[in-house]
């Protein structure tokens, strides 16, 4: 059996469809992620073990397989070509009003696409779950506040992009990498695991390392970047407190580093990173985050009245009164910052629901379902 050409039909149907996830899994049929709902593919047969092994196979490296049979667990990405490119013309065509042969026709030139995949095991069969990674956006296409440039275009801070997992953090600060890869000469270094978007060539030289295969890990990777004569850094994913600490630390030696964290707000984000370190550092790292700070960035895509998904967010910038509170260890007083911030440019999720509401966007049911504070929602509607 061709298990490749089975595996790039699904993904055929993934795109077709417009969907954003691909679940497959052993004893089941496949399913395909579409605005935010699973949808499974009654039609298709049940994958079964050997199938999914055999998908495996053939997608993936022998060393990649191996290491996958070895801990049961893996994270990898892939490329491939959608089935609508079409081949060329092999033979000249014939002009029907002048009967003149014609030239072979070239191949629709697609590009190719990107997936984030991850194996897994579950009660002793095999899990694959596969993330469409789209091209890269603008912010405007993107459907986010044109005030996230201003943050792209920073030479030196800490700016991060949170939320749950599947809300457009990476789509995100890709759209950051862009703006900068447009607009500048720099040196931009992506440490990922495993790296998900590519970026044409621009102004800037973009290196993109693999953790796994490029780098051993991501503090590691932060901590050689020090070394090779960077510009910004982008750090796929904050897992413990060497990779906090090093990333701030290089944002405090004249480096923009963006990232992100699975956290909800602004003020959660802050006790989160401070809390990963050991009671007799934490102190430090409140020094260190009030002055290397930028902002961070919490967003969140919702089911949209007229189909997709629309982001809402919410945005912190670290102004002077920011910066005491997190010295101060006052970060539960942050919320009220951004709720009253909105003239220096900090955005409030509540109202930034309300006004998705009042433009036909969004129902009202969602944004109660997504604020932070459906109380305080309740009072500013």
């Amino acid at each position: 059996m061709d298990y490749k050409k089975s595996f790039e039909d699904l993904l055929d149907i993934l795109v077709r469809e417009g969907g954003s996830d691909l679940h497959l899994a052993a004893g089941r049929v496949p399913a395909v992620r579409v605005n935010g709902e699973l949808v499974f593919l009654l039609n298709h047969p049940v994958e079964s073990q050997e199938d999914l092994s055999g998908i495996l196979k053939a997608i993936l490296t022998e060393d990649h397989y191996k290491h996958f049979m070895e801990v049961e667990e893996l994270d990898f990405s892939y490329e491939y070509h959608p089935a609508s490119a079409a081949a060329p013309v092999s033979m000249p065509t014939i002009d029907p009003a002048t009967g003149i042969p014609q030239a072979p026709q070239a191949a629709v030139d697609t590009k190719p696409l990107r997936l984030r995949g991850n194996a897994f095991i579950q009660q002793g069969r095999i899990g694959l779950v596969f993330r469409l990674i789209p091209e890269v956006k603008s912010f405007e296409e993107l459907g986010l506040p044109p005030i996230l440039a201003e943050f792209a275009r920073k030479r030196q801070g800490f700016f991060l992009v949170v939320g749950p997992v599947g809300q457009g953090k990476s789509a995100t600060m890709a759209a950051m990498v862009r703006l900068i890869n447009e607009e500048r000469s720099a040196h931009i270094l992506t440490i990922e695991d495993p790296v998900e978007y590519t970026y044409p060539q621009g102004k800037s030289i973009i290196d993109q390392r693999e953790v796994g295969i490029d780098t051993a890990d991501f503090a590691i990777a932060l901590k050689q970047a020090l070394r090779q004569d960077v510009n910004a850094i982008l750090v796929g994913e904050m897992r413990n407190a060497e990779t906090i600490g090093t990333a701030v630390t290089a944002a405090e030696t004249g480096h923009l580093v963006l990232s992100t964290l699975h956290t909800n707000n602004a003020s959660q984000t802050v006790d989160r990173i401070i809390d990963s370190f050991p009671a007799g550092q934490q102190d430090q790292v409140r020094v260190q985050l009030a002055s290397s700070l930028l902002g961070i960035f919490s967003q969140r895509l919702i089911p949209r009245i007229s189909g997709g998904r629309i982001p809402a967010y919410e945005l912190l910038i670290n102004n002077n009164a920011v910066a005491n509170l997190i010295r101060e260890k006052r970060t539960h007083e942050i919320d009220m910052v951004i709720e009253t911030g909105s003239e220096s440019g900090m955005i409030d999720m509540n109202r930034c629901l309300i006004d998705l509401v009042r433009r036909g966007e969004i129902t009202i049911e969602n944004a109660y379902t997504y604020s932070f504070n459906p109380t305080n929602l309740q009072r500013l509607l």
